[in-house]
């Protein structure tokens, strides 16, 4: 696939940079403003820009991405991802929009898993299932937060300790994300966690992306690229199977750059609340947990807007908004079915109920280890 190899060797200079620390950039700012409170707590939120006028709004609630802007080469500007203009209406109404979640992302299969022998149960809130961190996750609590400087570009950090017990999960874990904007249009996102005990860890980054603007209506036209020759097929509300299958022959395969609406009819859902689209985990090509790789690329062929995103992850998560549905979003926006797309480098889903199967990478976070977790979104324009 040439579009493939050509995004490679495009993606080499952050990656060695990221590596060597030796990037160079002009500059930025982050400011900050009280954006409401959350049971009596202030929330604030956090802006960084770049040079080139780009620039991400963060809030410590659910250290959530509210708002991106890009600025294309024309001189305009549009937001790319879902939201709200306010934080109470995140508290009552988000499915996840721009937030961290944790401290595990996705789906355990009925809420149930063992470590090291001991069973656990933690709460069921997705059908029979265990989803992004149950009932009160890491999208739902205040983080602390505070500058950052980096030699990528300047960020925020946000910082979050985890009891032992949170949601029934064993030990205190200790996470921090950083988000970082850098003048070359990057926006780095930086996972870190320690644990006190044995733990399943599998923190994500969750913003519903359109690059033609939040409020411009489907992304079915969009079209994608994703560096993935395996998936893990879905059985119960979407909780893998435990196989791993060739994306071949099946409408999962995107290793060619393909319409995202060209095959979604084929995933017509099961007639009993499940709408259909896409709700998979690709197996991504390349050693994870080394250095960053190309997982994806999405382009909108109407804006020309392009976005690239790197991992050291071994999954990808893909999702076409198939529970959206007349939602009332951020200046005066109606979000409805597919009008947004979300791209989660993660561990597996229910990888903890498939420790030591081959194929499934551990998620367990045992004491003196760090979890750490990178995503690069790279913002283009096919106009360029």
């Amino acid at each position: 696939m040439e579009s493939k190899f050509v995004l490679l060797a495009a993606g080499t200079t952050l990656v060695s940079a990221m590596q060597t620390g030796c990037v160079q950039h002009a500059g930025g700012h982050v400011t900050n403003k009280t954006f409401g409170s959350v049971d009596g707590d202030p929330v604030t939120l956090w802006t960084i820009d770049n040079e080139t006028g780009m620039s991400v709004d963060i809030m410590d609630y659910g250290a959530t991405v509210t708002s991106l802007k890009v600025t294309d080469p024309d001189g305009s500007t549009a937001d790319v991802v879902l939201g709200f203009d306010t934080v109470d209406e995140y508290v009552t109404s988000s499915p996840y929009f721009g937030s961290t979640v944790g401290r595990v992302g996705n789906r355990i299969a009925n809420g149930q898993f063992k470590v090291d022998g001991v069973p656990y149960q933690v709460a069921v809130n997705n059908g029979d299932h265990h989803l992004h961190g149950g009932l009160k996750g890491y999208d739902k609590q205040i983080w602390t937060a505070s500058t950052l400087t980096s030699s990528s570009g300047p960020g925020v950090r946000f910082r979050l300790a985890s009891p032992s017990g949170d949601e029934g999960y064993p030990g205190r874990v200790d996470a921090q994300v950083d988000y970082v904007l850098s003048d070359e249009n990057e926006l780095i996102v930086i996972m870190t966690a320690t644990a006190q005990e044995a733990t399943p860890v599998n923190l994500l980054h969750h913003s519903y992306w359109n690059l033609g603007g939040h409020d411009s209506g489907s992304i079915l036209d969009h079209e994608m690229v994703v560096v993935a020759d395996r998936y893990t097929p879905g059985g119960d509300n979407v909780v893998p199977s435990g196989s791993i299958d060739p994306v071949e022959g099946t409408p999962f395969d995107f290793r060619e750059m393909t319409v995202i609406g060209d095959r979604i009819d084929q995933l017509s859902g099961d007639g009993d609340g499940d709408p259909g689209g896409y709700d998979v985990n690709f197996v991504l090509d390349g050693a994870s947990g080394v250095k960053p790789r190309l997982a994806c690329l999405l382009r909108d062929p109407a804006s020309g807007r392009t976005m690239e995103i790197w991992t050291d992850q071994p999954g990808l998560q893909f999702y076409t908004g198939n529970y959206l549905g007349d939602l009332a979003g951020k200046q005066g926006a109606v979000y409805d079915r597919h009008d947004a797309l979300c791209l989660e480098t993660q561990g597996f889903p229910d990888a903890i109920n498939h420790e030591g199967e081959e194929g499934w990478p551990s998620v367990i976070l045992r004491p003196g280890d760090q979890y750490r977790h990178v995503m690069i979104h790279r913002f283009g324009n096919m106009n360029e």
